[in-house]
């Protein structure tokens, strides 16, 4: 059987919500990660009890363990139907569902920048590498 996938902050009502983008070093970053570790990924966020963050390729949300993984912020409708450039910003629709929200956007992507490393570290063979290309001589 597989893994159930987070769906709780598509069925709750929203404190607010607003366009936004998001760097494309974390996206890139993610994207990877789900491309190893799985259709989903749960971290504990140091130093912000209780509260874990759920990735999915669909949306990134901070959930409190303690409230039944209530939502209480969230990064979704991520745009990358024509993505052409890996470097650029990806916009996306920033979710909230607690007043206080926005005091932990940003220790939250530094935190899943980092966790991410180590996850990734600890679970890609050693041996991979980047292939380089071809010489047209």
């Amino acid at each position: 059987m597989g893994l159930d996938l987070y769906t709780r902050h598509n069925e709750l009502p929203l404190f607010k919500h607003y366009a936004s983008s998001i760097d494309a070093n974390y996206y890139n970053h993610v994207q990877v990660a789900l491309n190893h570790l799985g259709e989903q990924v749960r971290f504990r966020i140091p130093r912000l009890k209780h509260l874990d963050l759920i990735l999915q390729r669909d949306a990134w949300v901070v959930v409190d363990r303690v409230l039944n993984d209530f939502p209480i912020i969230g990064w979704t409708l991520f745009e990358t139907e024509h993505r052409e450039n890996l470097h650029e910003p990806v916009n996306c629709e920033v979710r909230t569902w607690h007043a206080s929200a926005d005091l932990i956007h940003d220790r939250t992507l530094e935190a899943m920048e980092m966790l991410l490393g180590e996850e990734l570290a600890e679970n890609l063979p050693e041996d991979s590498s980047v292939v380089p290309f071809k010489s047209k001589n």
